[in-house]
């Protein structure tokens, strides 16, 4: 299969979904690491992210410690200065990392607090050497435009789960309502950074789903996270998934999306003991440092691993 999807063959969802339920995981991970080192050689994607503005959020995601509907006791802070997110940003630089992205809490950005974000932006690209990204929910493409001229690089919109699991999820906001966001800043020339979070009760077929889902919409960068139950959220006692179904999760969406980077996100504490398994099993690009509510890896560690392995980045 691995050498028919380097030919170009466009895995469908009926096939995936057999793969997963017929092959071993270490059958599957060879063959996602192939494509792989085919599609994007042996060079790991590195970036950071910074919670720009945190807590109060409208929507009621089930999973999220931010949403004001669930009293998880996270922090809450009002939008970031330009002078924080340089200072971020300088210090995700000088370690090495290639990307850092600014990330806010709530549905979307206020038209009045936009401006604030591009002046992050311009301020961020004085620094040179390091692609920006921003996260900063349902916006329009007039927004977007405003955010690209500023110095916006990539944006960032998790589908989260499968279209046919999210309703039982979130029902502030939907999948077509993320997708709508997506092509607007698609229009005006930003490239686009979109995953899910897996073990959130999801079956197999619905993973599948997802990573068919992301493929359509054209995500050049797929963020993995891993559910990290949250204290007072729905969510909070969801049992934790094997090491083999996060394996095979990795290495089917990397089969479906041969070109993207399949990135280590949230969750990777739990993972710590087979990620460089997972690194093999087709993941080719890692978010480093601390995540937006849960804690994160060592940066110089994370380098350490990737050097040992012969990566580079």
């Amino acid at each position: 299969m691995d050498k028919k999807i380097i030919n170009g063959y466009v895995l469908p969802y009926d096939e995936a979904v057999e793969l997963c339920r017929t092959l071993e995981v270490r059958q599957l991970g060879a063959m996602a690491d192939a494509v792989r080192k085919h599609f994007l050689g042996n060079r790991v994607d590195t970036c950071s992210i910074m919670n720009a503005r945190s807590g109060r959020c409208s929507e009621d995601c089930k999973w999220c410690a931010q949403s004001a509907h669930y009293k998880t006791g996270c922090d809450v802070y009002d939008y970031s200065s330009p002078e924080d997110a340089v200072r971020h940003a300088e210090n995700s630089k000088k370690l090495g990392i290639a990307r850092f992205s600014l990330v806010t809490s709530g549905r979307a950005i206020a038209d009045a607090y936009i401006d604030r974000m591009c002046e992050c932006f311009r301020a961020m690209r004085k620094l040179g050497g390091i692609g920006l990204c921003g996260s900063f929910g349902l916006l329009n493409a007039a927004q977007f435009a405003k955010l690209r001229e500023a110095g916006m690089e990539r944006f960032h919109c998790n589908l989260e789960t499968a279209p046919s699991k999210f309703p039982e999820l979130c029902s502030t906001h939907t999948i077509a309502d993320k997708i709508a966001a997506i092509n607007a800043a698609r229009s005006v020339g930003i490239s686009i950074c979109s995953g899910g979070i897996i073990g959130m009760g999801e079956t197999m077929p619905q993973r599948v789903e997802l990573a068919c889902k992301l493929r359509e919409i054209g995500a050049e960068s797929i963020p993995m996270n891993i559910l990290q139950p949250i204290k007072h959220t729905p969510l909070e006692n969801t049992p934790p998934l094997s090491k083999d179904e996060i394996l095979k999760t990795f290495a089917i969406f990397r089969l479906i999306n041969p070109r993207a980077h399949i990135r280590f996100a949230g969750g990777r504490l739990s993972i710590r003991d087979f990620q460089q398994e997972a690194l093999h099993s087709g993941v080719s690009a890692i978010l480093m440092g601390d995540m937006l509510t849960t804690v994160g890896s060592n940066v110089q560690d994370d380098f350490e691993m990737l050097r040992k392995m012969g990566y580079d980045f």
